[in-house]
């Protein structure tokens, strides 16, 4: 059995998990508030055709 003094994998996977799910959330924060941002000027008109 391994113990938590023992180096090895287990903390470079978790450390590599840790950026994959920072990574994730800020790709998520991004493409949401490209979202929102896209939704605010749709509703302000600046999408429609002027007439």
């Amino acid at each position: 059995m391994t113990n938590g003094d023992e180096p090895g994998p287990t903390p470079r996977r978790a450390s590599a998990w840790v950026i994959l799910a920072v990574v994730a959330a800020a790709l998520l924060v991004c493409c949401c508030s490209a979202a929102v941002g896209l939704l605010i000027a749709w509703s302000a008109g600046l999408f429609h055709t002027p007439t």
